[in-house]
């Protein structure tokens, strides 16, 4: 059989009416279909656990468990970030 497959996990933490996480979710739709990756929209509004860790400093993504950024990214930072991600 071939090899396994490597899956790219994100994970973006985000709030309602927030126009920081929009964008960031528009730079990751744009690039993740690029890479062998899948990502998690985790609205934190109304998570007493989640507002508490994030508060405002909102969006976060995480890449396989390990935050990459905060509030902003370029396509490039995240495409950047993805491929070496997916040499992991």
């Amino acid at each position: 059989m071939g090899a396994l497959q490597f899956m790219i996990e994100l994970i973006l933490y985000t709030r309602n009416d927030c126009e920081l996480c929009r964008e960031m979710e528009e730079v990751i739709a744009a690039e993740l279909p690029n890479f062998d990756a899948r990502i998690q929209r985790v609205e934190i509004d109304g998570d007493a656990v989640l507002e508490a860790r994030f508060g405002t400093e909102v969006p976060v993504l995480f890449v396989n468990d390990r935050k990459a950024f905060k509030y902003r990214c370029t396509r490039g930072e995240l495409r950047k970030r993805l491929a070496r991600e997916g040499r992991a």
